[in-house]
């Protein structure tokens, strides 16, 4: 389970499983990686259901 995150100067892909992890990351400042993956960390139960609910999984 991965989910993508977009901006106007970039983009990046972070794992969720096992742990929240990045995957990759195109234009996006370390700053900007720990406030993704802080919000990532702090909506993973509403991020994973939404995943489920689209994927069928």
């Amino acid at each position: 389970m991965h989910v993508h995150v977009y901006c106007g100067h970039g983009e990046a892909k972070f794992w969720m499983e096992p742990d929240i992890e990045l995957a990759q990351n195109h234009g996006l400042t370390a700053k900007d990686l720990r406030a993704v993956q802080s919000l990532i960390e702090e909506h993973k139960s509403e991020i994973r259901s939404a995943w489920q609910q689209h994927f069928g999984a």
